[in-house]
């Protein structure tokens, strides 16, 4: 069994304007592992360092030094085209700013990601319509986004994100541009894909009440990790058997995420 951490990041520094005196060192030797199927959160104040971490784990930046392995493969050996393909295939990234093509359907920002990865219309088509009807989005397929509400532009981002079924969600402030109750929807659905689907997913949120969700909690100041503790999110069934959990559960009802 493989029980090599999904996300393995060791040693990570990144500074700017690099050359003293006016280099800016924004992450201070970082050192973080993430294992097949948990689901953390990232949390911090302003300009502790979450957005850097955020870019370096999504393949978006890389570090000034360290080493950074995501799911078995080795990222600073590989070129910018190689890079282009991991963010396409093993990373699926959710923004605050839901990022959806204004002028398409929703149904064909599903699709996108699929026609980069060279999968056939016919199959991209079959697909996008499964990821809208599993995030409750089947009735708005052919609307465009400025026709959508902000969840429902979210979750069109989420389904779009499992597009070319990646090995980890990356979430960055997902429910920021959206009201508590329509961040509960959204924050249910994640639920969902790490209940019943395994994901691995990396939450960054400002928000203790979000994190307190998710299985482990890390805390970054001034470029440092601070904390790594559980959270209290419900287990995922698809860790690996001899891993311990821990933490009082979230309760979520299934009809939470219907608009």
């Amino acid at each position: 069994m493989n029980l090599e951490p999904m996300i393995d990041l060791r040693g990570i520094t990144k500074s700017y304007f690099i050359g003293h005196p006016n280099e800016l060192q924004v992450l201070h030797g970082l050192d973080l592992q993430v294992k097949k199927g948990e689901f953390i959160s990232v949390v911090g104040a302003s300009g502790s360092g979450k957005s850097t971490l955020m870019n370096i784990i999504g393949v978006l930046d890389r570090p000034t030094t360290g080493h950074y392995t995501l799911d078995g493969v080795e990222i600073e050996r590989l070129k910018d085209h190689e890079l282009s393909n991991i963010r396409n295939q093993k990373i699926g990234f959710i923004f605050q700013t839901f990022n959806l093509i204004a002028r398409s359907t929703a149904i064909h920002n599903v699709e996108l990601p699929m026609l980069y990865a060279g999968v056939s219309a016919s199959e991209r088509r079959h697909k996008a319509k499964e990821l809208m009807e599993l995030v409750e989005m089947s009735d708005r397929a052919k609307h465009q986004p400025n026709e959508l509400s902000g969840g429902q532009k979210q979750r069109v981002a989420i389904a779009r994100a499992m597009a070319n079924n990646p090995a980890i969600l990356l979430a960055d402030e997902p429910t920021g541009a959206l009201d508590s109750t329509t961040g509960r929807l959204v924050m249910d659905i994640f639920h969902r894909l790490h209940q019943e689907q395994g994901k691995t997913i990396v939450l960054i949120t400002h928000s203790p009440e979000l994190a307190a969700e998710t299985e482990r909690i890390i805390t970054l100041k001034d470029g440092w990790i601070i904390d790594d503790r559980k959270g209290g999110g419900r287990p995922s069934p698809f860790a690996a058997p001899g891993e311990p959990h821990h933490g009082h559960g979230f309760d979520s009802q299934k009809g939470d995420i219907l608009l």
